[in-house]
């Protein structure tokens, strides 16, 4: 199977405009949702690489609009660093087809897409310093801004009710009443703890639909490891770089190089689903398929390195009713990802690749066991 999908993403690398010879391709990367492959090219005696993607076509209804999207936001923000040093790396770069088009299909009526590869850069699992949390506050608080003045057309919608808490509970309840793998059983208390949280669960789609907060453009899946961090900003105390080594408060460190990516999910929504989510991963002490519940809590002194970050960025654009939610959006989202989780394990596990029997009922545990601490420290939390 696996040889089955590198050839075929050799033979699509080939229809993308890459000079020089490919010498190799492979399987890349840890992701959920589509198959992505690097590959080396020899141009001229440099060798260079590129990301290869097979995007999810049952996950991402509408690739061209996908496509489009990432073209329009990539090359807007490119534009904002025309004259910057590394202008490439603090934004994907979409490499067209050989026909001009974003993306190309291969016989099997797959949709791929290239990108440069990103060299000297890292994404983070899991918070190692509140340095590091201040730094991915303010990527994200930046990203937003840099959109904050896209032209119109408005962006496609390209998973609709992404983020809407409401519609998700639709289906939860679906799932729930059905039982069809007959998983309800085994996640009783789970099943519990959402259908308690359900009201509070629709605040922030409430407020958008309300217009007590303003539609913005933002990515909609800032977990951490989505930011792409430069290497420069990792080593040791004597300033030589370190594969290993910690995240360095270095001076100018705002002007070290920094690019969001995964960018299928851009799209109109509220930025407070943006900062809820790297509240959620960047404030949390474990990964979010950690089984020890143990160790599984939420960090108030990485909270406000977090916002700290991302106000410096955020607060002359955000409204006081968003910033009165930001607290809140941590845990939204927190909620929104366990309730996927369950849905999933009771679905039959279709959606979040599993690597063990009972991965999303673990997955969900995980992150319900995060939003108790957060309630837990309740009005102590501040920012």
């Amino acid at each position: 199977m696996e040889e089955t999908k590198i050839k075929r993403a050799r033979e699509a690398a080939l229809q993308f405009a890459l000079y020089g010879d490919l010498e190799s391709i492979a399987p890349f990367g840890g992701g959920h949702i589509n198959d992505t492959f690097v590959s080396v090219w020899n141009q001229a005696g440099t060798r260079v690489r590129y990301v290869h993607q097979r995007i999810n076509a049952s996950v991402f209804l509408h690739p061209e609009e996908v496509m489009e999207n990432i073209r329009r936001v990539t090359e807007h923000i490119a534009a904002k660093f025309r004259d910057a040093p590394d202008r490439s790396r603090r934004t994907l770069t979409v490499v067209p087809a050989r026909s001009g088009a974003a993306y190309i299909r291969d016989p099997q009526g797959g949709w791929w897409r290239t990108y440069l590869f990103i060299e000297g850069a890292r994404s983070l699992d899991v918070t190692s310093s509140p340095g590091t949390a201040t730094f991915l506050g303010k990527s994200i608080g930046a990203f937003q801004k840099l959109l904050a003045d896209l032209p119109p057309p408005r962006l496609y919608e390209t998973i609709p009710d992404f983020h809407n808490m409401e519609t998700r509970y639709v289906r939860f309840h679906k799932a729930v009443a059905e039982d069809a793998f007959r998983r309800a059983a085994l996640s009783a208390p789970e099943i519990e703890f959402m259908r308690e949280n359900e009201t509070r669960g629709g605040i922030l789609v409430r407020a958008l639909r309300s217009g007590a907060i303003p539609e913005r453009i933002c990515h909609n899946d800032t977990k951490m490891n989505n930011i792409l961090l430069d290497d420069r900003l990792f080593g040791r105390a004597d300033g030589n770089f370190d594969p290993a080594g910690e995240f360095l408060d270095l001076q100018n460190r705002d002007e070290k190089i920094f690019c969001v990516g995964d960018l299928d999910t851009v799209m109109p929504g509220t930025c407070l689903f943006d900062v809820g989510d790297l509240i959620r991963t960047v404030c949390a002490s474990a990964p979010e398929d950690e089984i020890d519940l143990a160790k599984v809590r939420f960090d108030p002194v990485f909270l406000k390195a977090l916002l700290d970050g991302y106000l410096s960025e955020a607060d002359e654009f955000l409204t006081l009713e968003e910033k009165n939610l930001i607290l809140e959006s941590g845990r939204n989202i927190t909620q929104i990802m366990a309730l996927r989780f369950l849905t999933d394990f009771l679905e039959g596990d279709h959606y979040y690749p599993i690597a063990r029997e009972g991965h999303n009922l673990d997955r969900c545990r995980n992150q319900i066991a995060l939003i108790k601490s957060l309630d837990a420290q309740g009005d102590s939390l501040s920012f």
